[in-house]
């Protein structure tokens, strides 16, 4: 991506609701925005137009500009599930290229806590989103060093 790991890292986790579809909700009510809390601990959660949150994870790793491991508190049938011994986890690593580009690799991993086939319905699930979803925060972040070098 043509950003620094920084700017990647800033635009995953502070810039999440730019980038994450709202459609992408596990709740009964409308989701209106998505917010990760910017510290080990913090919860990547919706805030619902009917004013209720949900939490989907919360933060292990926050390394700013280089690392993101989070849980992912959603079951196999998308509902909110933060039982430890049932969550998977996510993470997310930001390395430095050459000409001030950023690889993004992203890892969702831990499905066997859910056992066998609620594990594999998950992994087949996120392995067909995550794409999609990476797609749309590599747009916004274009979208942001494109306005910033209109801007600067």
């Amino acid at each position: 991506m043509d950003a620094s790991p920084q700017q990647a890292f800033e635009t995953f986790t502070l810039g999440i609701d730019l980038w994450w579809p709202k459609n992408h909700a596990i709740s009964a009510s409308p989701m209106r925005e998505s917010v990760i809390e910017p510290f080990v601990g913090g919860r990547w959660y919706s805030k619902c137009e009917d004013g209720s949150e949900v939490t989907v994870g919360h933060v292990h790793v926050w390394e700013p500009g280089r690392r993101l491991v989070f849980s992912w508190e959603i079951n196999a049938q998308w509902q909110a599930d933060a039982r430890p011994a049932y969550t998977s986890e996510v993470e997310v690593m930001f390395a430095a290229q050459s000409n001030g580009r950023t690889r993004v690799e992203l890892e969702h991993r831990r499905f066997e806590r859910m056992g066998a086939a609620d594990g594999g319905k998950m992994r087949g699930d996120v392995d067909r989103g995550w794409p999609g979803l990476l797609e749309l925060f590599a747009k916004v972040l274009a979208q942001g060093r494109q306005a910033s070098r209109a801007n600067g």
